[in-house]
């Protein structure tokens, strides 16, 4: 089963508060230029962004979780412990991706190029938090759609976190159609358009859908993953 979605930046409900949260400035004061900066990014945003997302869904007969490999299919995975443990009671399986369109990248990048620097990380950060919220949004459509069946799905998985090497995006892009939502893959496993996510949800009867368990990766560069520690703590 194959399902895709298109979302307007509105449905996705961004506010002010998330674009404060990335930029590090969550419940102390913004300085300026920032305020003004990001009320005029976000009255720009719905115009530059093209927001879809789909997923792909596995039949048991497809899929099998083992002690060392995840198989979808031909298809082989070997991600971390962490994943494998989340997803060992799985039944099926699915595939996602979502995107928030080449164009809002580009803006930002035609801003920094053209002396505005600021404006330009602004965009940069509402397209990181645009295609969060669209995954989120698709995914709580699947949840909706397996409830109906009395199943429950995991927490999503990508290759490149947790341990989980990013070149095997390029085993779960071959099982999708190609050029799905309009994302593609290069060759060093970075998708296209830049703000995109894609991962593995696991679904079955004792599956569990926590959120994010940021103090699960051991990733010390990832932004989400400092900011949601620091709030765990």
């Amino acid at each position: 089963m194959i399902k895709e979605f298109q979302y307007t930046f509105e449905e996705l409900v961004i506010e002010k508060n998330h674009i404060e949260e990335l930029l590090g400035f969550e419940n102390s004061e913004l300085p300026e230029p920032f305020p003004e900066l990001i009320d005029i990014a976000l009255k720009h945003a719905p115009s530059i962004c093209n927001i879809r997302g789909g997923y792909k869904l596995f039949n048991p007969d497809e899929v099998s979780v083992g002690s060392e490999n995840i198989r979808i299919c031909n298809q082989f995975f070997y991600p971390s412990k962490i994943v494998k443990t989340q997803f060992k009671n799985a039944g099926s399986l699915v595939l996602f991706i979502s995107t928030a369109g080449a164009e809002i990248t580009e803006h930002s990048k035609n801003l920094s190029e053209t002396g505005d620097p600021l404006s330009g990380f602004i965009f940069d950060v509402i397209g990181s938090v645009t295609v969060e919220k669209a995954a989120d949004k698709m995914l709580q459509s699947l949840e909706s759609e397996m409830q109906k069946s009395g199943l429950k799905i995991s927490d999503s998985f990508s290759p490149g976190y947790c341990d989980w090497s990013v070149a095997e995006q390029q085993k779960l892009f071959a099982l999708l159609p190609e050029n799905f939502c309009g994302v593609s893959l290069s060759e060093s496993s970075l998708m296209w358009p830049i703000k995109s996510v894609s991962g593995m949800v696991a679904i079955g009867s004792d599956m569990e859908h926590k959120g994010y368990q940021c103090y699960w990766c051991a990733d010390k560069n990832c932004i989400y993953g400092k900011i949601r520690r620091k709030k765990k703590i």
